[in-house]
């Protein structure tokens, strides 16, 4: 008894310590857009997402001098933006970035949505421009594959960039079935602390999670694609899952313990088993996903 209050205890400690209490009215992740830019040469440029209305803190250049925000860009790069005068009469929000050494564009925080992708080479003075694509994830991913095109000869004939969804499931699936595998070998070494050693229990402890995790992690990724990592959406619409198979694993756990047991296994032992593997697993996990994302 007094080692399963200690595990209890350290659990609520874990608790404590990983989900430290913080106010910010900013606070949480914000939406981004990232473009891989494939077969891009070694050419100086830089990029940006063209948009039709301001979102956020972005905003177009209104013409007045004190409102000119161009950042770490040079101002002749910043005027090539502002200057730019789109078909579909889309604007730049004074937001650009260097793209030729990363191959990447990425507009973390309120980007343009509907948005066009603009490349601009300084050395030619020549701009690549996209057509029209929307945001199709919290995080979403677009790659454009630039083999082909010859910036050279853009100035005298119309080339458009092509984007494609990239986002990473074969990623995600990898990281579900991962967290799953990690759930069940936490809450059978739990098992095993409280003395929960036979094949039988083993066996409907095993499957009992493949099934509940199964489902947390399918909901767990719909949140993250739909609403990302944020702790509030984290909490609003994965909690009230992961409650319901708190419930489910300590009623389950009560009524069969004992009758797959070759000896007696009271009721509340194994309740308390339920609510201490649930919340080691859970703390765990959610370690994993919001402090180590790189993991994944």
């Amino acid at each position: 008894m007094k080692r399963v209050f200690g595990t209890f205890l350290i659990c609520f400690i874990l608790i404590f310590m990983l989900f430290p209490i913080t106010a910010n009215a900013d606070m949480g992740p914000k939406p981004s857009i990232t473009i891989t830019f494939e077969n891009m040469g070694d050419e100086i440029c830089y990029g940006t997402l063209l948009g039709e209305s301001s979102r956020g803190h972005y905003s177009p250049w209104d013409g007045d001098k004190a409102h000119i925000e161009n950042g770490n860009l040079d101002m002749d790069i910043w005027e090539a933006f502002v200057y730019y005068q789109d078909s579909d009469g889309y604007y730049f929000f004074q937001e650009a970035w260097l793209c030729s050494d990363s191959k990447r564009l990425c507009w973390y925080g309120n980007p343009p949505d509907p948005f066009k992708i603009l490349l601009y080479y300084p050395e030619t003075d020549t701009f690549l421009v996209s057509g029209i694509y929307e945001g199709y994830a919290f995080d979403s991913y677009f790659s454009v594959n630039m083999k082909g095109i010859d910036i050279s000869a853009a100035q005298a004939q119309e080339i458009t960039l092509i984007a494609k969804r990239n986002y990473d499931f074969t990623g995600e699936v990898i990281a579900m079935i991962f967290r799953i595998v990690a759930t069940i070998l936490i809450e059978v070494g739990i098992a095993y602390i409280f003395g929960f050693r036979q094949k039988q229990l083993l066996v409907l402890i095993t499957k009992t999670n493949v099934i509940t995790q199964a489902i947390l992690n399918v909901m767990l990724n719909v949140i993250e694609y739909k609403f990302g990592t944020g702790l509030i959406a984290f909490i609003a619409l994965y909690m009230p899952g992961e409650i319901v198979v708190f419930i489910v694993e300590i009623v389950l756990y009560s009524v069969f313990f004992n009758m797959l047991s070759d000896g007696e296994i009271p009721m509340w032992k194994a309740a308390v088993y339920a609510i201490v593997a649930n919340i080691i697993s859970f703390v765990a996990g959610f370690w994993i996903s919001m402090y180590v994302p790189w993991f994944f």
